[in-house]
């Protein structure tokens, strides 16, 4: 489990985030939104590693995360992406998911005289059929239209073997049925027990998918519950979705 306590991070007299607390479990699928400043990338940071917390505490699994380099994270289980997908152009897809494979094992420990080609190979291969990138696998990353890319970053990240998954909008960028062929694998990804937690712009990503949903306003927690829930939330609504209940799609 994923217990978040009174996390704060300031930035000199800035309060980026203000006392957020939190629990995920395995096999929830958990959406953290918010307006534009609400925090929200700094929350996500602060759990990935990329930020040291002002006070407060992360801990997953009983182990207190928060001076632990984003490296050490993925050794404990926990793998993230990027809101721009962050892949190994000059690999090709198959050797992406190949080396991201290795990591758990440490890159130094891999013989220098054992080509990438050979290792992991049918560990890979079954990554890529779970993203549907199979058909793939020979292609130059480079020459990839960018939701291909989103997938294989999806793809790398689960190379390590993590049970805690963090996506950084993992649908930023896509097309409308990119966007929900993505997001029903990471849903899938859940029920099979792993705990995702995702931040996201697009409310159709967030709707119907995530069995919870955090909203940040103003670096505090302003409500969780469903996307129902929170849609009835009247702060929610004011402050984020409108009263339309549908502004946020394109905050």
């Amino acid at each position: 489990m994923l217990q978040v306590q009174n996390l704060v991070k300031h930035f000199g007299g800035i309060k980026a985030v203000d006392g957020v607390s939190f629990e995920l479990a395995a096999g929830e699928c958990v959406a953290l939104i918010g307006p534009n400043g609400a925090g929200k990338s700094t929350c996500f940071a602060c759990l990935a590693g990329q930020y040291q917390p002002t006070a407060g505490t992360i801990a997953w699994d009983g182990k207190l995360l928060n001076r632990l380099a984003p490296a050490a994270r993925l050794r404990q289980g926990v793998a993230r992406t990027f809101q721009v997908a962050q892949v190994f152009e000059a690999l090709t897809v198959l050797q992406n998911v190949q080396l991201a494979a290795q990591v758990p094992r440490r890159l130094w420990a891999i013989s220098a005289f054992k080509p990438l080609d050979t290792q992991s190979h049918d560990a890979a291969m079954a990554l890529l059929e779970k993203t549907g990138l199979q058909t793939l696998a020979d292609q130059d990353v480079l020459s990839l239209p960018y939701g291909a890319k989103k997938r294989l970053e999806l793809a790398v990240a689960l190379a390590a073997g993590p049970r805690l998954l963090l996506l950084d909008e993992p649908a930023a960028g896509l097309a409308e049925e990119e966007r929900a062929g993505l997001m029903r694998l990471v849903k899938d990804l859940a029920r099979q027990g792993m705990a995702v937690l995702y931040t996201e712009h697009n409310m159709d990503a967030v709707a119907g998918l995530a069995d919870r949903v955090l909203v940040l306003i103003e670096g505090r927690l302003a409500a969780q519950g469903s996307f129902e829930e929170i849609s009835r939330d009247s702060t929610v609504r004011r402050r984020y979705l409108g009263e339309s209940g549908a502004g946020a799609i394109h905050a």
